[in-house]
């Protein structure tokens, strides 16, 4: 059934124009990781945009193989990469997502889904004290040693909750604090502004620690906006626009005061989200040229390093590293260079590269908990091509693919260690 909003979204004349960009090559379909796992024409972008052609043209339901296919895309966004005619795919799910959003007749099962997911989105993810209360919850939880209980339990129950708990990674009670900026220390080079975002906040504190003392080595005063909120990703990735622009303009209001030479975050899907809110907010009059400003600040931590290591480390760091891209920062920011030469300005760090660095690890926003079977047929397929690099140290620039490498390296009972390329780097001033 198509609702009226569905329908007048999949008939915007830029969602047609971008279907229409498509010359059905098919080079787009070695890069899909669900058509490597499948080989179905229907699971690969070339026949998703066939789909998505036939559900604007009103031919085919949003119910059924339309909503199966689409909803088993990880939004990687591999196609756009490959893709030689520029069609901006990521644009195109999100559109198909938003009408499926609209669709109101959905089963019992899919409603109990949805109602949870939401509850997360609007209730838990923008929301930095409940996070880190639930981080203190996991950390009691690691203490008292429930993973060995957990184990003999979750095999019972839906892989998803499998997935959930494999993917926790130690817990670190020592936040940021973020009342007050952090100083450059050495000669001040500029101010900057820092997203700190939610799950990277609350689950992945060292990260976030290491990124704020990185940048104060290298002469930057790091300011915390307090009004700042998720970025917007798991809105967007869910269909619910609307929200999703709500969080963008809240962000938008709370980094427009400081001047600062850049907005940085560590978190390639954040990123990913914040550059896209000129897009977002290209029809909003009071806030299309605020959003076009904060775009122009937004940079990834790996981007804004690599032309500002005033102070490269020195410590050395014996280890064989493999650098995990997220598929945000390398598909959607074109952000593939700067992760590696950061690594490889780190003496003793030798960097292996993977076969296929760019085939996406499973992760994908919440993807791995919403169809954990397929994921897990990506996540195997990418700890597969990690073992054969045989590294000690995993290195990630994302929240979702740094807590998927955790699970992954339990899952496929792998020695090596996840760490952000950041935490490599504060490491090494610490030798």
């Amino acid at each position: 059934m198509l609702s009226m909003a569905a329908i007048e979204l999949l008939n915007q004349p830029d969602f047609r124009r971008r279907l229409d960009q498509c010359i059905h090559c098919g080079l787009c379909l070695p890069a899909c990781p669900t058509y490597a796992v499948n080989q179905l024409e229907t699971d690969s972008p070339r026949g998703r945009i066939a789909l998505m052609r036939a559900a604007a043209e009103g031919r085919i339901e949003l119910e059924g193989a339309f909503e199966e296919h689409i909803e088993l895309c990880l939004g990687c966004r591999a196609c756009e990469t490959a893709c030689p005619s520029g069609v901006q795919y990521g644009l195109l799910l999100e559109t198909a997502r938003a009408a499926l959003a609209q669709v109101k007749q959905r089963s019992n099962r899919k409603r109990a889904a949805e109602f949870l997911q939401q509850i997360g989105l609007r209730s838990l993810l923008p929301y930095r004290r409940r996070l880190r209360l639930l981080a203190r919850g996991m950390w009691f939880y690691q203490r008292l040693g429930l993973t060995r209980l957990a184990h003999w339990i979750l095999p019972r129950l839906p892989s998803a909750l499998t997935t959930m708990e494999g993917m926790i990674p130690p817990i670190d009670l020592n936040f940021l604090d973020l009342s007050q900026p952090a100083p450059a220390l050495g000669p001040r080079r500029g101010k900057v502004a820092f997203f700190v975002g939610c799950v990277q906040d609350a689950f992945l504190a060292g990260v976030n620690r290491a990124t704020v003392h990185v940048l104060q080595r290298n002469g930057y005063e790091v300011h915390f906006p307090q009004a700042q909120t998720c970025c917007n990703a798991a809105a967007l990735h869910s269909g619910d626009v609307e929200f999703a622009r709500t969080l963008a303009r809240r962000n938008i209001d709370a980094f427009a005061e400081g001047d600062f030479e850049a907005i940085l975050t560590n978190a390639g899907g954040c990123g990913a989200a914040l550059k896209g809110y000129e897009h977002l907010l290209a029809d909003d009059p009071a806030y299309m040229s605020k959003a076009r400003t904060f775009v122009s600040k937004v940079k990834d931590i790996n981007e804004f390093l690599a032309d500002h290591l005033h102070h490269p480390p020195t410590g050395h760091v014996q280890a064989r590293v493999v650098y995990v891209d997220s598929c945000h920062l390398r598909h959607g920011q074109k952000v593939v260079g700067p992760p590696r030469a950061l690594l490889r300005a780190i003496p003793g760090v030798e960097l292996v590269e993977l076969q296929q660095p760019d085939m996406c690890c499973g992760s994908a926003g919440i993807y791995n908990l919403l169809q954990p079977e397929m994921a897990n047929q990506v996540l195997d397929a990418k700890m597969a091509d990690i073992r054969a690099a045989n590294a000690s140290i995993i290195a990630t620039a994302n929240t979702g693919c740094y807590l998927q490498m955790v699970y992954g390296v339990k899952r496929a009972g792998l020695s090596a260690t996840v760490m952000h390329v950041v935490e490599l780097l504060e490491h090494a001033y610490h030798p």
